[in-house]
């Protein structure tokens, strides 16, 4: 049965994905429709970019992955679709595919300019019911990609802020904020392999924050702590609390990691 995967800013109150599915399946009734999430906030292209990446490699081989947070909609923005050797990505040429397909090895890509794939009349405000709901539809009914408009040599890419090595530490920056407040940054295990096994904490501004712990629970409730997230980066975190509530920090705010300052 195929899988079509979806990420929208769309939120649950309003009839937006719920119409995304009834698209997908009018067209291929026996599609198996996944909601990643549909809570991005509103046109945060980087977010959704994020949870994509986050999620699209736990899905089978020939998923179609939809991500629709597409500020510019109506706009002269292309709209994509891309193969790669595993799954298929479709959505605005905006960045918010860009986080996933780092990591893919990318096979084809394409506009979508055939018309016949899409729903008509196209509304100027919603091309996640008209264009993009109906492209991943065929494309899980086994329509070619080439189908559905010109081959393109590139497309849109966000900047991926890369961990930097300084004197001592290594620095980085808070790129997502999940649900229960934790931190999520851009330094991953390869990033921090140079500390080996040293203890190691973040540090804000040349201020310790907290240590690195491999749980939660390893620091008692309310006590803020580091630990190696599902997502693969280092994510800051509170047991049982909130530590974007507790420390105030917002997306692209510098953290560093470096050895743990022993107490005298």
């Amino acid at each position: 049965m195929p899988i079509i995967a979806l990420t929208t800013d769309f939120g649950r109150q309003d009839w937006f994905a719920g119409t995304m599915k009834g698209v997908i399946l009018g067209l291929h009734p026996r599609a198996s429709v996944v909601d990643i999430t549909h809570e991005i906030a509103g046109g945060q292209v980087q977010a959704g970019a994020f949870a994509l990446m986050a999620s699209y490699d736990f899905f089978p081989k020939g998923t179609v992955h939809v991500a629709v947070v597409d500020p510019g909609v109506g706009s002269p923005r292309r709209a994509i679709a891309v193969q790669t050797a595993r799954h298929f990505f479709v959505g605005p040429d905006n960045g918010v595919l860009s986080f996933a397909l780092r990591r893919e090895q990318i096979k084809s890509i394409h506009a979508l300019e055939n018309d016949k794939y899409f729903l008509k009349p196209v509304s100027r405000t919603f091309h996640g019911r008209d264009v993009f709901a109906p492209v991943a539809a065929h494309l899980s009914l086994g329509v070619p990609i080439q189908k559905l408009g010109p081959r393109l040599k590139d497309f849109v890419k966000l900047d991926w802020p890369r961990p930097r090595r300084l004197e001592g530490e290594i620095a980085g920056e808070v790129i997502h904020i999940d649900t229960f407040g934790n931190l999520i940054t851009n330094l991953d295990a390869e990033s921090l392999r140079v500390f080996g096994d040293e203890p190691c904490e973040v540090a804000i501004r040349h201020k310790s924050l907290c240590p690195i712990a491999p749980f939660y629970s390893a620091v008692r409730i309310g006590e803020p702590l580091a630990v190696p997230g599902s997502s693969g980066f280092l994510e800051i975190a509170v047991n049982g609390a909130s530590a974007a509530q507790k420390f105030r920090l917002r997306l692209g705010d510098p953290v560093c990691v470096r050895p743990r300052v022993k107490s005298r």
